[in-house]
């Protein structure tokens, strides 16, 4: 074999044989034990960086795998994978002859033009690749009748939805679960990956669903809402949950650890969550009276009812988690203290409870009618009314300003503007928020930058705003808002939120002796990018503080993550990274969804929407505003999933 050959349909390379360099292949991947990738396999192309790598006995490795994740529903692609591993061992243990290529050839084209799911669709293609450019080594194996050396492959498992979702939550399995009624096993698999089913299942930005091949066919599936529907299911019903178990149970004879997670988040409850599955003792602690953090406070009921948030709490609890409610770290304990306390490790997923700054003229004069997002939506969760009035303006363009003028309608204010110094379609914000507030009446005023806080007596009266034209796009892909001069222009109201953002406060948690943690200019801790160990060794973070403001669901994985290398730490005494987590950062730029495919049907069915209460009435009040599912929804659109598995084989 020639040395470092690629033969590849990703769009990364032709799709002809070339000779490559490694540092073109797209992620360099490293493993200190046993050093860089060798070879990848997987569903749309093979990639040899190794003249030494068998191509037959990676296809042998590789339609075992095949063999394996087939789900049996297809006959061809029941039977036909297996015969396909048979003959591909039998060629590797100096058994094969050569009427087998042709039988491999023609199993492996039967199975993909048959196939309806995609380990079907895809596991045959690198196989005839291999056929149709390395045929010489598949004869050559078979005419001496040795026996070839077997290496060792990491794999892994994903699915374009699977692959959006930061905590990789395996949909698919969880989906057909729940289109074979198997409600129980369903939420099971839910909670490999995310703890707070329920609470995902209302308040999830859904990357997922963008991901959906299903979207290339007729409407993507609402798989925030069937993960809703399995959670609902539970907590409706009188049926005893299925713990799932997450990676070994601590060995006979070995005893968990005492372990110190700050911050009752979702990335602290989710860490919390998963070291108590794998046998150790976290105990929690939280400033706030109530668990969920900026879920719980930041997150209005109309949108995730506070009862939710604490059910899923207590189910964690179930697992032996401790939580101490209105507990400070560096005003009522210390990280000193919880050392002096025998917790062997400490996790930080304290959040990003701050408003950032606007910068504007006049936000820190302490006018009446002006406050921070962050504590109007605090005060909101607390049952205060925060700001009274007639006209209100929120400034930015994300979740949290939906949620401050979505909540302004409900107060009773006449007139909501929002204020955004770019277009709509620069809007972080969900396009589902984003369509909800405007049916319910909030005005969107585009390209104004606010300049000045107007007040009289102590008292807002007005937002003085400049007008803006969008030049090119900036750091963040969006196009960089200009001020138009002169323009400026004052809108009338009688309070003003900024909700442009939130910070970070990991600095006050500090020690003042310590000298190995280390923060960010913007004041996030420093950690290693893949097991979120700090500069002192049993110190981890995750969620907010490392990253900045994220998703909910970013959060949770974030925290499983964290209690993953807790756990090795604890163990081992080191966190180095292993093959499931270089295969994940191998994966992501690979990226297994394909925007551009044809698929050859169009305009099949459509999704089940779940039902939203009408405008008028979603204003009246705090009560939720979109319902589940209905069983019978729930089962149709459960069954609507093209079960788009991809594997994923590399030897290092």
């Amino acid at each position: 074999m020639e040395n470092n050959i690629v033969f590849s349909n990703w769009g990364v390379w032709e799709e002809t044989p070339v000779h490559t360099d490694s540092e073109q292949f797209p992620v360099k991947l490293k493993n200190d034990g046993d050093g860089e990738i060798r070879a990848f396999m997987g569903w749309d192309g093979i990639v040899i960086l190794d003249e030494n790598v068998s191509i037959v006995d990676m296809c042998r490795a590789y339609m075992d795998k095949s063999r394996q994740q087939s789900c049996g529903q297809c006959f061809p692609c029941r039977l036909g994978t297996e015969e396909m591993a048979q003959i591909l061992e039998r060629i590797c243990s100096g058994q094969g002859d050569l009427s087998d290529l042709e039988q491999l050839e023609f199993l492996a084209r039967l199975v993909k033009d048959t196939a309806k799911c995609g380990i079907g669709e895809t596991t045959p293609r690198p196989l005839l690749d291999a056929l149709q450019h390395f045929r010489g080594e598949f004869e050559d194996a078979i005419r001496e009748q040795k026996e070839i050396p077997r290496d060792n492959y990491a794999f892994r498992v994903t699915a374009p939805c699977m692959e959006a979702c930061p905590s990789h939550l395996d949909i698919p399995d969880y989906v057909e679960k729940i289109s074979k009624g198997e409600y129980k096993e369903s939420l099971k698999v839910i909670r490999e990956g995310c703890p707070l089913p329920g609470t995902v299942g209302r308040v999830c930005v859904r990357p997922c669903e963008s991901n959906c091949r299903r979207n290339r066919l007729d409407e993507g599936l609402q798989i925030r809402a069937l993960k809703r529907f399995v959670a609902d299911f539970e907590n409706q019903s009188d049926v005893e949950p299925l713990y799932p178990t997450i990676g070994k149970r601590p060995a006979e004879g070995k005893k968990g650890r005492d372990i110190a997670v700050i911050g009752a988040g979702p990335a602290g409850l989710s860490c919390a969550f998963y070291l108590a599955l794998a046998g150790h003792r976290p105990v929690i602690y939280e400033a706030l009276a109530e668990p969920g953090g900026m879920a719980a406070v930041g997150i209005p009921d109309y949108r995730l009812p506070r009862h939710i948030l604490r059910q899923e709490v207590e189910f964690i609890q179930r697992l032996g988690v401790e939580i101490h409610y209105n507990t400070r770290i560096g005003e009522d304990i210390s990280i000193r203290d919880l050392e002096k306390k025998g917790f062997s490790s400490i996790f930080l997923g304290v959040g990003a409870p701050k408003s950032a700054s606007m910068r504007c003229e006049g936000e820190d004069q302490g006018y009446e009618g002006f406050m921070t997002g962050v504590e109007y939506l605090h005060r909101l969760a607390n049952g205060e009314t925060p700001l009274k009035g007639k006209k209100i303006a929120v400034v930015g363009g994300g979740n949290v300003a939906m949620d401050c003028v979505r909540s302004s309608m409900r107060l009773g204010f006449e007139e909501v503007n929002l204020v955004y110094r770019r277009t709509e379609e620069e809007m972080p914000a969900d396009q589902e928020e984003i369509d909800e507030a405007k049916e319910e009446g909030v005005v969107f005023n585009y390209l104004l930058q606010p300049v000045r806080i107007v007040a009289e007596n102590g008292k807002v009266t007005g937002l003085e705003c400049l007008r803006m034209e969008l030049g090119e796009p900036d750091d963040s892909g969006r196009r960089k808002p200009s001020p138009v001069e002169g323009s400026n222009f004052v809108l009338e109201c009688d309070a003003v939120i900024p909700a442009i953002g939130q910070t970070c406060e990991v600095d006050c948690l500090l020690p003042e002796d310590n000298e190995t943690l280390e923060l960010t200019r913007w004041k996030s801790l420093v950690v290693d990018e893949i097991s979120f160990q700090s500069g002192e060794d049993y110190v981890f973070g995750g969620g907010d503080c490392i990253t900045g403001p994220a998703t909910l669901i970013e959060a949770l994985a974030a925290g499983k993550k964290g209690a993953k290398y807790i756990d090795k730490y604890l163990d081992k005494g080191q966190c180095q990274a292993d093959t499931d987590d270089l295969m994940e950062n191998f994966f992501s730029s690979l990226q297994p969804f394909n925007p551009d495919e044809k698929l050859p049907y169009q305009g099949m069915t459509e999704s089940a929407e779940p039902p939203c209460m009408e405008p008028e009435d979603r204003i009246k009040g705090f009560q939720e505003a979109v319902s589940g599912l209905s069983e019978a929804e729930a089962l149709s659109e459960a069954s609507r999933c093209l079960r788009c598995y991809r594997i994923g084989m590399a030897l290092f």
